[in-house]
């Protein structure tokens, strides 16, 4: 019962902050983060995800967990941007231009493909770090792993964060490792 009470408020949540940023231009809210990160000496998390996307659901899960929260906001300004919502028939709930920033990223494989969520780790002035597609295909046929479950999966998101948070500490990855797999476990 408090896992499904979780599950809807996180999604409630994610619906409503889509569509209050709908309004709002990817650019622009990639510029707000990147000022914020400037100014606080962070990288980006910038995440394309659906409402309709459970893998999406477990990645916030797990970014507000109380042991991973306070770690990824010490080294990232955190930037939603809804994408994919075309799939569930609601393609004007889509963040306006977030089909250009994921293309940008990487996050569109040369099928067309695109498996969500899906993270870029961006510096201060908007270059690219490192972002989550995989190096090999998901059973979709995407260029991305999704929510990291498996140990590969996980060594490689663990691996992304370090580029976008060189000082993160080993006991803050132990840390982040767990929370995946609490979150997956949800």
């Amino acid at each position: 019962m408090r896992k499904a009470a979780l599950c809807v408020l996180i999604l409630v949540f994610a619906v409503s902050a889509a569509l209050a940023e709908k309004s709002q231009h990817a650019a622009d809210i990639l510029k707000t983060a990147q000022s914020k990160a400037a100014d606080q000496k962070k990288s980006v998390f910038l995440v394309f995800g659906a409402s309709w996307c459970e893998a999406c659901h477990q990645l916030d899960t797990f970014l507000a967990l109380s042991d991973v929260a306070p770690i990824i906001d010490k080294y990232f300004v955190v930037a939603h941007l809804t994408f994919g919502e075309r799939a569930a028939g609601h393609p004007d709930w889509d963040t306006p231009g977030s089909d250009l920033l994921i293309a940008k990223y990487g996050g569109i494989s040369p099928t067309g493909m695109v498996g969500l969520p899906f993270i870029a780790i961006v510096d201060a002035k908007a270059k690219l770090l490192a972002n989550s597609a995989a190096t090999t295909k998901s059973k979709s046929g995407s260029n991305d792993a999704g929510f990291p479950t498996d140990p590969e999966e996980i060594r490689s998101f663990l691996s992304m964060i370090q580029k976008g948070a060189s000082t993160i500490t080993t006991d803050e990855l132990r840390k982040l490792e767990d929370g995946l797999h609490q979150a997956a476990a949800d």
